[in-house]
């Protein structure tokens, strides 16, 4: 039992560290945010809803400043402030907005959210675990190799859940019959995002595949669903 300690201790501290991480997000959440008002990007938001036999889609304004879209572990989907300024400005579309709208939807409706905050609330208590028994084996290397085998982890599964994810979001996009030409042509504003972001790149970026592959992908799904009889 004496052996299995350090790796329940470990697995006992993810817990907590999630059940603390999603209290504190919600938390802030709760006291930043306001529900998005306007008639154009609620519209788009009623259409996406329609196509998902939903009374309706609630979409928060998050008040900060960085450019970002994302989905809290309660399922609620957020854009920030900094993005609504840049659709006032005319910088982006409502039709790219709905499709980073439609992409936090679609990591909800997959199950990426609630996982992936136990992810990154659980992934010290892994690394921690894993030095634990590695550095018994290989006293010097086992925390850097416990560190490296979790950076592997987390960067497949990360390009795995946005290819998911874009998928699903298009499919919405097409049935909404917003179409995925403002999906694309987001993604190919990435570097002008990018550098307006203070040199950082926005957080739905993050770990994710490349933009080309990413754009590749999205024209492949488009070209076979217009190939098919029913879209004809």
């Amino acid at each position: 039992m004496i052996k299995f300690a350090p790796i329940l201790i470990a697995l006992a501290y993810g817990i907590a560290m999630y059940r603390f991480s999603a209290w504190r997000t919600a938390k802030e959440l709760d006291a930043k945010s306001t529900e998005l008002a306007d008639p154009m990007l609620r519209h788009l938001c009623d259409q996406m809803a329609a196509a998902l036999e939903l009374p309706r889609i609630k979409v928060h304004i998050y008040e900060i400043d960085p450019i970002n879209g994302l989905a809290a572990p309660d399922g609620r989907i957020f854009i920030t402030r900094g993005f609504y300024k840049r659709f006032k400005n005319g910088d982006v579309s409502a039709d790219e907005l709905a499709s980073v709208i439609a992409h936090e939807l679609g990591h909800v409706a997959l199950g990426h959210t609630r996982r992936r905050m136990i992810d990154f609330s659980g992934q010290n208590a892994m690394r921690t675990a894993l030095a634990m028994v590695l550095g018994r084996f290989l006293p010097g290397i086992g925390p850097w190799l416990a560190g490296a085998l979790m950076n592997l982890f987390m960067a497949k599964l990360s390009p795995n859940d946005e290819f998911e994810t874009d998928a699903y979001a298009a499919a919405l996009l097409t049935k909404s019959g917003i179409g995925i030409e403002g999906q694309i042509s987001l993604l190919e504003k990435r570097d002008a995002l990018t550098q307006s972001n203070a040199g950082a790149a926005p957080a739905w970026f993050l770990s994710h595949p490349k933009t080309h592959e990413r754009i590749a992908a999205l024209r492949k799904m488009d070209d076979r669903w217009k190939a098919l009889p029913s879209s004809k």
